[in-house]
């Protein structure tokens, strides 16, 4: 349709990207031995105080794999500056501190355990750091290329670099600078946040996408394949989150319920999900949270695999200039979720969608969802219906989508029972 933006065509290492769904996120420094501060409060935290005992990253790694999650994310340098490599650039880091005799490299132990696991490997890097505006502009940008340079020379190819802008108000980075650094060392890694970024934030850490969640943006007017990250915790008290491991509120943990409506809210509007877990001081990941990432991971299974219905091969076809997809199941029976996907070799194109069921062939439908984008991925709930026919009316494109798979769910009520009948 006319006045629509011409869809960005991604590469393959963000198509593969999406298809990772899920990521873990590590929060863990010298916060995590100083629960008393907060983000961008100033007070002094001594590296002397950071000392995990038992520190095992291939427990973490492990618990990520066999969670789903196809990817993980470990804070080396957070806000306060302390580094969990023993950067050359900075004393505030594990080489003052007296774990392992401070001969340890955290970032190493990580990388090492998500090769052994399978998994894909992601390094956050915070921009701005305490005490950063006080450097001068030209010392800092060469503090953060040297750390950059480390950290990205030292533990071999990076799947995704995790830039936080927090903080980074007022600063003078040299971009141009930093960018080369980064394409140069890490040609490969998918960049999130920062300047000329691969993924986009959302703008919230409620693991929430936008209903509409286009892949496709402006840049320097020409468009750009940007598919969406949300990131969230595990751990909050009130309206505030816990990135960091918090004794006095590690109980205070979401449920099994809310983290699978982020995942619908994230993965099930396009976009990839990245739950924090929080190490506890020993270096290790807690029961509890375990035990949530972990009936997290089975619900979603039962959900996506054990309740998925038999239907016949798409069919296509164009009535009144709108091209419709059906799929036929095998019998009339209840659905309550739709779950569609676009092809997205040649980019994301549909912008508005009507799901139709049918109870027989020539009934009238009944349209029981209606959406905006689809992408990666779409997850359609509604009230539960006996259907044999679902039909997906594209309402408005560019004209080039193609809808590929087409999957019909029956749930059941919340306790997971699925009520038949």
């Amino acid at each position: 349709m006319a006045g629509l933006m011409s869809a960005a065509i991604p590469s393959k290492a963000k198509l593969a990207f999406l298809d990772s769904e899920l990521g873990i996120f590590f929060h863990f420094g010298v916060r995590t031995f100083n629960e008393e501060n907060r983000d961008w409060d100033m007070l002094p935290m001594r590296a002397e105080s950071f000392n995990p005992t038992a520190l095992d990253c291939r427990q973490w790694i492990r618990a990520v794999r066999d969670a789903g999650a196809k990817y993980a994310v470990l804070t080396t340098k957070h806000h306060d500056g302390f580094a969990l490599w023993p950067s050359k650039y900075t004393e505030f880091s594990v080489k003052s501190s007296p774990w392992r005799g401070g001969a340890g490299d955290v970032v190493r132990e990580f990388v090492d355990a998500c090769r052994e696991f399978g998994v894909k490997t992601g390094l956050y890097y915070s921009c701005a750091q305490f005490g950063s505006k006080e450097m001068g502009d030209a010392q800092y940008n060469d503090f953060v290329v040297g750390q950059l340079h480390e950290l990205f020379t030292g533990y071999g190819p990076i799947d995704e670099i995790w830039f936080d802008d927090c903080g980074a108000e007022g600063h003078h980075f040299d971009v141009a600078r930093i960018e080369k650094t980064i394409r140069t060392l890490q040609p490969h890694a998918l960049v999130f946040g920062g300047w000329e970024r691969d993924i986009r934030w959302p703008g919230n850490e409620w693991g929430c996408a936008p209903l509409s969640n286009g892949d496709t943006v402006l840049r320097n007017g020409e468009p750009v394949f940007l598919p969406g990250e949300c990131d969230a915790c595990m751990t909050r008290f009130g309206s505030e989150n816990f990135w960091f491991y918090n004794e006095t509120h590690r109980d205070c943990l979401r449920t099994v319920d809310e983290l699978v409506g982020m995942y619908y809210l994230s993965v099930g509007r396009g976009s990839n999900l990245l739950l924090n877990i929080a190490p506890d001081r020993r270096g290790l990941l807690p029961d509890a949270p375990l035990a949530l990432l972990n009936g997290m991971s089975a619900e979603l299974n039962r959900r996506f695999s054990e309740c998925r219905l038999e239907t016949s091969p798409i069919e296509k076809a164009v009535e009144n200039g709108c091209a419709e997809y059906r799929v036929e199941l095998e019998k009339n029976q209840l659905i309550d979720q739709v779950v569609l996907a676009e092809e997205l070799s040649a980019g994301a194109h549909v912008r508005a969608f009507t799901v139709y069921v049918s109870p027989h062939r020539g009934d009238q439908r009944i349209a029981v969802y209606r959406g905006e984008t689809i992408g990666r991925k779409h997850i359609c709930t509604f009230p539960t219906i006996r259907g044999k026919l679902i039909d997906v009316v594209v309402d408005e494109s560019d004209g080039c989508e193609n809808v590929a798979d087409i999957g019909a769910l029956y749930v059941g009520d919340r306790s997971g029972r699925q009520i038949r009948g």
